[in-house]
């Protein structure tokens, strides 16, 4: 197998020299691979670092709670990963005396774990010859052996899987896996690949009929929708008003400022004749604009947030609910949303 020999043996010479590559350990590859889903390894990096001091062990990390899981996590984005992982430590506790499966046919159970995630795990602690199937190993099989069918069809997926498990050298499934998706990472990247000093360019189809920039295909997905947040800043010198979203939306258990939702963006007198704005502040309220609307991208969503300051707490009605007055030495003990907590930095409310 020719294709495969030639992964391994540029993987050699050229593989990065990272943590979770040092081990067997299934846990501390887990951490790995979950932290890295739709993440760089630069950014990426530090998040395993920090969640391998903080919690060693898989019982540290179904020990800890989900706030103290979604603090560390903060500024990684996708926090159901972080809720999920969670979810799976304790299902490894419960379930299998805090021994943490290597096998695939037992990790495609926990909660979080896809195929893609168990193969890898299972590969990479136990050699168990099953083929992982990221982004960079889509584009890589698909620019050699010229593969048309889009990636993110059932068909597609089902073609490349069949592929990758033929391809895959079932005797060293560590080393070629790892191999493969670090090809596609460092050498047949997505954008300005270094086709010139490739190793296997001379047999791939993509090299021959120039058509590198045209491989993988992928169908585009849904429309994103947009969001209009309107944040209320809420403060004296020791404290600031925050709240804690609820379930079934975007950054669920995390902290933000007292929000209004509105379908649509609004001047600020706009906003103040809405009924919701009169409930929660009565219309007496002096208002600042801290910030003009910043755009936060997400999965099928933009958000355009816009901060703007309560100047006069005397105004206000009753503290609701769902308020929680923090001090603000106390600010950085709570999971916030990259969008809170650099609105925060930015405006040295608190240091993060």
């Amino acid at each position: 197998m020719l294709f495969s020999q030639e992964i391994i043996q540029w993987y050699y010479k050229n593989k990065r020299d990272l943590p979770w590559r040092d081990t067997t350990d299934p846990y501390i590859i887990w951490l790995s691979e979950i932290i890295l889903q739709q993440t760089r390894v630069e950014q990426g990096l530090p998040y395993f670092n920090r969640f391998v001091t903080s919690y060693p062990t898989v019982r540290d990390f179904a020990q800890a709670t989900e706030d103290e899981i979604l603090r560390l996590w903060q500024g990684l984005g996708y926090y159901s990963r972080a809720r999920n992982m969670h979810k799976a430590a304790r299902t490894v506790m419960q379930v299998y005396e805090g021994i943490f499966p290597k096998h695939y046919a037992t990790l495609i159970n926990l909660p979080g774990i896809g195929e893609y995630t168990a193969a890898a795990i299972a590969s990479f602690a136990a050699n168990e010859p099953k083929a992982v199937l990221d982004g960079n190993v889509f584009r890589v099989l698909a620019r050699y052996f010229g593969v048309n069918e889009a990636i993110n069809t059932g068909k597609g997926k089902k073609l490349f899987s069949n592929l990758a498990t033929e391809m895959l050298d079932k005797a060293n499934a560590s080393i070629y896996n790892q191999a493969v998706m670090e090809f596609g990472a460092l050498q047949c990247k997505p954008q300005s690949p270094s086709c010139d000093i490739c190793p296997i360019r001379i047999d791939c189809y993509a090299f021959r009929e120039n058509k590198v920039n045209f491989l993988p295909v992928k169908l585009k997905g849904k429309v994103s929708r947009d969001r209009y947040f309107y944040y209320f800043i809420i403060r004296d010198e020791n404290g600031i008003v925050m709240q804690k979203r609820g379930p079934k939306d975007i950054w669920e258990n995390m902290y933000e400022f007292p929000l209004i939702e509105c379908p649509n963006a609004m001047e600020l007198e706009q906003l103040k004749d809405t009924a919701i704005f009169q409930q929660l502040f009565g219309v007496d309220c002096e208002l600042e604009i801290v910030s003009t609307p910043k755009k936060h991208v997400l999965s099928h969503q933009n958000i355009y947030a816009s901060f703007i300051e309560i100047k006069n707490l005397g105004h206000l009605k009753e503290k609701k609910k769902v308020w929680n007055y923090v001090f603000i030495k106390d600010l950085n003990t709570l999971a916030k949303p990259k969008l809170i907590f650099t609105f925060l930095r930015d405006h040295n409310i608190c240091n993060n």
